[in-house]
């Protein structure tokens, strides 16, 4: 029980919950590339493809609109920022700080689309509901319809215009 309590807690420390998970991704990542290549630190074309991986994991795992990975020429200007020693190659702090920097803007933009789609679209869909229930003609069909289903609908609704409205970004 202890450990299912501290769990809970752990989630409602967001900012410290948030880095360990995007430090157990990071060393998952570093490890599965540096085992694949026999290295200890990863060059620039390493490191490109351990930020496909982590953004393909976000884009699978993580609910709300695709994102895109950062083109090669940020890469090359964020690798130079968080190569500490010069090396030109990242070690594993180095690659963890690059992921966490890589990684903050997607992260937040995740979770805000969460705070919307699961919190706010429910409760607007429930007052949107009373308001129509007075409305001639529509009223009686709205009283009909459960609140949970008609929740579950509008909050649909606004995870596919959030998902349009994204892709629409992306053409832009």
């Amino acid at each position: 029980m202890g450990q299912v309590l501290a769990s809970i807690q752990d989630k409602f420390h967001g900012k410290q919950w948030k880095e360990r998970q995007i430090r157990k991704i990071s060393d998952k990542v570093f490890d599965r590339i540096k085992n694949d290549l026999g290295e200890r630190n990863l060059a620039f074309e390493d490191l490109y493809i351990a930020v496909l991986i982590i953004y393909n994991d976000i884009n699978k795992h993580l609910p709300g609109p695709h994102n895109d990975p950062p083109s090669k020429e940020k890469l090359k200007y964020m690798m130079q920022k968080f190569d500490w020693n010069l090396d030109g190659l990242l070690d594993r702090e180095e690659f963890v700080e690059f992921i966490q920097a890589l990684t903050a803007d997607t992260v937040t933009a995740v979770g805000r689309n969460l705070v919307i789609a699961l919190i706010i679209a429910p409760a607007l869909a429930l007052a949107a509901k009373r308001a129509t229930e007075g409305v001639p003609g529509v009223g009686k069909a709205v009283k009909k319809v459960p609140n949970s289903i008609y929740a579950s609908i509008v909050t649909l609704a606004v995870i596919l215009f959030q998902k349009d409205g994204a892709d629409y970004e992306a053409y832009e």
